[in-house]
């Protein structure tokens, strides 16, 4: 076993590859960086049926590219909030099902006939209860246009709620419960803690068209099945411009301050587009720090939870900071960079969750809008963190 490395000096100079495969060099002041090296980081990657160990990305079994829609990856992850209980992460693994990650123990619900024809994601959370969205693409899913899917309104899914315990997948609110159109897919929404903003799209032999519905629900929405839904929830109209607005990227001066104190020093000296989350809550923001004009723009993952907030940039490097649950602060409050393992040309880290003291950090191979290998990183931040800084 190799030991971890650690470097902590006043400025630290941290290499990003971006997309266009330059590299930047960039100067965050007084952030120590931890080297993960051998020993302890083990890397999964996603098979036909579930996933496997293997012993770096570039060996896992080739796959072919797929649209994102259509591919096997990790479309959504976030923890659960609650400081009562232990907190967990989830991911939506599109095409194949549900990751339940507790400490360093990992679960994979499968639901063949929900996942294997959908593209699922948007993954928010109600009382600590993982909510995610499901439909069918109309660009690359050719069986929308099958007449006993098409003509069978409660096959059009949208909101599911998944049971960790029972480990089911249960249907809350389907498209048909909010629109009489036929033939109608929800491809996106926006939830901001009461009221559901939805994208929805009707395929027919001669055009696709597109609405927008606001709702939300006259009960507990986990009490809400398709079969109850259209007598418990509200449902009014909606327009394009309200749905951009909610969807749309916001400066990042508008950031939350404890994303931006994380990343301070930064900011200024990188172009980056970063997607905020809250650990167990509503549908994620995202943030444009644009400096530079026409300079490659690295994309991030980030989370807020009750003592620790970190944000994950798809060249692997982590900033961290507060307490983990059990565990001390970390220099005093200070932030503190990870340095994942390298990935190879071609691949990027995606999306991450901590859960007790280990980090999955979520990772795909990539090619403009199309997938191919993809699976998982897992962390042990104790030894990597706890073991080295005080």
């Amino acid at each position: 076993m190799k030991k971890i490395s650690l470097v902590i000096i006043t400025a630290i100079l941290v290499t990003f590859s971006a997309c266009s495969k330059k590299q930047v060099k960039v100067t965050i002041e007084e952030t120590p960086a931890v080297e993960i090296q051998k020993g302890n980081h083990t890397w999964y990657s996603f098979t036909p049926n579930g996933y496997e160990k293997i012993s770096v990305p570039q060996n896992a079994t080739a796959v072919p590219f797929l649209p994102w829609t259509e591919a096997k990856r990790v479309s959504s992850a976030n923890c659960t909030g609650s400081v009562e209980n232990e907190i967990k992460g989830f991911a939506v693994v599109n095409r194949l099902g549900i990751l339940c990650l507790e400490n360093d123990h990992i679960t994979l619900t499968k639901d063949i006939n929900l996942f294997k024809d959908r593209t699922s994601g948007n993954l928010v959370f109600l009382n600590d209860t993982p909510v995610f969205s499901v439909y069918k693409s109309a660009f690359f899913n050719d069986t929308i246009t099958d007449p006993l899917y098409k003509n069978n309104s409660s096959n059009h899914l949208f909101l599911i709620q998944y049971d960790d315990k029972a480990e089911i997948c249960y249907p809350i609110v389907n498209c048909n419960n909010l629109t009489k159109e036929p033939n109608s897919e929800v491809t996106d929404f926006y939830w901001d803690g009461l009221n559901w903003l939805c994208s929805v799209k009707t395929i027919s032999d001669t055009k696709n068209s597109f609405s927008y519905i606001d709702w939300k629900p006259g009960i507990s929405l986990l009490n809400v099945s398709p079969s109850s839904a259209e007598s418990n929830i509200i449902i009014k109209e909606s327009t394009l411009d309200d749905f951009k607005e909610a969807k749309a990227e916001l400066p990042y001066k508008k950031a939350p301050e404890r994303i931006k104190k994380l990343l301070s020093g930064f900011e200024d000296r990188r172009n980056f587009l970063i997607e905020v989350k809250t650990a167990g809550g509503v549908s994620p923001r995202k943030f444009n720090n644009q400096i530079k004009d026409e300079a490659d723009v690295l994309n991030a993952k980030a989370i807020i939870a009750q003592s620790w907030s970190a944000a994950l940039f798809e060249d692997g490097t982590l900033f961290i900071e507060g307490a983990l649950p059990g565990k001390h602060i970390l220099r005093e409050g200070k932030p503190v960079a990870v340095r994942l393992p390298k990935l190879p040309a071609g691949f990027k880290y995606s999306d991450f969750v901590i859960t007790g003291s280990t980090l999955y950090a979520f990772w795909e191979e990539t090619n403009f809008y199309t997938t191919a290998r993809s699976g998982i990183l897992e962390v042990n931040l104790d030894k990597s963190l706890y073991s080295k800084l005080l």
